[in-house]
């Protein structure tokens, strides 16, 4: 890992606040630390010909990549999802570009279900909750909770961050390694999975 990705990824604690773009084909997303600091910035990138085609087609089965990159500007994370058209197969690549886990999503009404997998299949980790009312638990094989996603605000940037379309990642300091940069990069993407999936 280097060394603006060991920046990013130490934190325990990512708020996550959309940023509102009239007439928008991709969503930005401004990522926090629990200061309140801004530290990233996810960005969805989309080639015209698919802005053009999700306007027929809908982005439920779409395309899309999404990048996380420090305030420098440096890409941390990468996922990427193909054309998909029941069960969603996501890849996760680290900043050098090479792919290091993968997601497999599950939907049940409204409560998907995310299987982040290493390149041989076996499980790092797994979130699942409920979308409607927006909590999702984070655990390791052998079902160990490591981690949060909720919108239930409290503490230094409950007065900041107040809307429905921010959330709070929190991650147990032990993950480590790809664990960790894969469970916090789908972590923290998650409510821009989940639009791409509606």
């Amino acid at each position: 890992m280097d060394a603006h990705a060991e920046n990013f990824f130490k934190h325990n604690e990512y708020f996550i606040d959309e940023k509102v773009q009239f007439l928008k084909f991709t969503n930005t997303y401004k990522v926090y630390d629990s200061s309140g600091s801004q530290i990233g910035v996810i960005q969805e990138s989309m080639p015209t010909v698919l802005k053009l085609l999700s306007l027929v087609l809908g982005k439920a089965s779409m395309p899309f990549t999404l990048s996380i990159a420090d305030t420098e500007d440096h890409v941390l994370a990468t996922i990427k999802r193909g054309w998909t058209f029941f069960m969603s197969k996501i890849s996760i690549y680290d900043g050098e570009g090479s792919e290091i886990a993968r997601i497999k999503q599950k939907f049940k009404m409204f409560k998907p279900t995310f299987h982040i997998l290493d390149l041989n299949d076996a499980a790092l980790a797994t979130i699942s909750g409920d979308w409607k009312a927006w909590n999702f638990t984070i655990t390791e094989a052998g079902d160990k909770q490591v981690g949060t996603i909720t919108k239930k605000w409290s503490g230094l940037l409950k007065e900041a961050f107040t809307t429905a379309d921010k959330y709070i990642v929190s991650v147990d300091a032990g993950l480590a390694g790809v664990t960790r940069i894969a469970t916090v990069a789908a972590a923290i993407t998650i409510d821009m999975v989940l639009k791409e999936s509606k």
